[in-house]
């Protein structure tokens, strides 16, 4: 049997994974859920959406070790009317809270044909489409919103008041996923974090400094406003989420909301996960068939002049994965790789 590949830069997904379990391990996280945690890193770099990869690994070790996070907080149930839960994740990790409510999400819409599960007091969860194809692979039509630190400013301002917000739907079809995962900006905040990590300059129509200019420096960009996706519908949109994240659920909103780069400000982020059970609806190969209309028909469509395909959402994730695992594993920056190196000196966590 042939050993995983290593080089430094591309490192086999198992190896990063295992090695950012143990680090997580050693910072109090119970076994099961730092698997979960590091597993959802490790996906979103072979997805590749690297700024949600491990990059974040230092910011969520600096996070427990300051007490902002808790690494062994469980949910506690404020209300329960059978499709509707609201859950108190009391400063828990993310990635585990949002499981959690994926999990209920799901076996209430099977009971009930719709699950609704609401977290209040979070944090930082990853990459949203982590869960909801997860949901999506159990049958279920999904979709999840959390709010975030503020990050744009509201349509006719200049000082940021509003969060990335992202949020993701995912459907099964056949034995594939259809799968949305966006910000609200014309980009996530974790890109223009990864540009600087990177040593990259950024497209100008990303964010301003802090003094209102345009700029494709990434270090100035961190500190200034990312614009919003679409003009005035980007603000609207995630001022919305932000009424489904956080207003509803009874968490933080608006500018009490801190990220997972802040290590000491408990971050109070909140979420909410609808899940839809396709079966229950009665049509479940009908349903496939018309979500297979779809594809078929974007995928069919004349190409515009630069274009050699049309991608039905997800699809971009999936063959990225793939070809990242056929070439030996996940590729990173040289500074990732320093934090990374500097973390496994802070906690004995052995990194090839």
């Amino acid at each position: 049997m042939v050993g995983p590949t290593i080089t430094r830069n591309r490192v086999s997904a198992d190896v990063l994974e295992a090695f950012a379990a143990d680090v997580l391990r050693r910072s109090d996280v119970a076994a099961a859920d730092a698997a979960l945690i590091a597993n959802s890193l490790l996906q979103a770099d072979l997805w590749g959406h690297q700024s949600h990869g491990l990059l974040r690994l230092p910011w969520y070790v600096a996070r427990i070790r300051s007490g902002a996070m808790r690494a062994d907080a469980r949910p506690e149930t404020l209300i329960d009317t059978g499709s509707l839960l609201l859950l108190d994740g009391h400063d828990g990790i993310g990635q585990v809270l949002t499981e959690h409510a994926r999990v209920e999400a799901v076996q209430r819409a099977r009971e009930h044909g719709i699950g609704a599960v609401g977290v209040r007091n979070s944090n930082h969860f990853g990459t949203a489409m982590y869960y909801t194809r997860r949901a999506a692979a159990d049958g279920c039509v999904s979709i999840l919103t959390t709010n975030a630190s503020p990050a744009m400013a509201p349509w006719g301002g200049r000082e940021k008041a509003v969060g990335t917000n992202p949020w993701s739907i995912a459907a099964p079809w056949e034995d594939k996923v259809v799968a949305l995962d966006i910000a609200n900006t014309a980009v996530a905040r974790g890109k223009i974090y990864l540009a600087r990590q990177k040593e990259q300059p950024i497209p100008e129509n990303w964010a301003l400094t802090e003094d209102g200019h345009s700029t494709t420096d990434a270090a100035e960009a961190v500190h200034g406003v990312i614009l919003p996706m679409a003009g005035h519908k980007g603000y609207a949109i995630s001022f919305m989420m932000d009424v489904l994240s956080g207003a509803l659920t009874g968490s933080a909103v608006g500018k009490s909301v801190h990220g997972p780069y802040e290590p000491t400000a408990r971050s109070g982020a909140g979420h909410l996960f609808l899940a839809i059970d396709v079966n229950a609806l009665g049509d479940a190969d009908g349903f496939a068939e018309r979500v297979g209309q779809m594809i078929d028909e974007v995928k069919s469509t004349p190409l515009a002049v630069g274009y050699d395909e049309i991608f039905y959402p997800g699809e971009i994730e999936d063959r990225t994965a793939a070809a990242n695992i056929a070439a030996g594993g996940v590729e990173l920056p040289e500074n990732t790789w320093e934090d990374l190196e500097k973390l496994a000196a802070e906690t004995g966590a052995a990194l090839p």
